[in-house]
């Protein structure tokens, strides 16, 4: 199983939000941003400061995916 954060990116798109602006209000480090944009996995402290910032789910900023269907995409 891998981490897809694509949900989360796609919020921050539409609530016309930026990378940092998610960093520095959510109050995480952007060593955490720059992890969740290469699929590395977060704790949970920081996924739930992100959703209370967002007011959402973590279902609504990740998904887990399969790791064969992920690599099936990159052939």
């Amino acid at each position: 199983m891998v981490v897809s954060y694509k949900k989360l990116w796609k919020l921050l798109i539409d609530k016309d939000l930026m990378k940092k602006d998610l960093q520095s209000n959510a109050g995480v480090s952007w060593a955490t941003i720059t992890k969740m944009s290469k699929g590395e996995t977060v704790s949970t402290e920081v996924l739930m400061k992100i959703c209370k910032y967002l007011q959402c789910d973590v279902g609504d900023i990740m998904e887990f995916i399969d790791a064969d269907k992920s690599e099936d995409k990159t052939k």
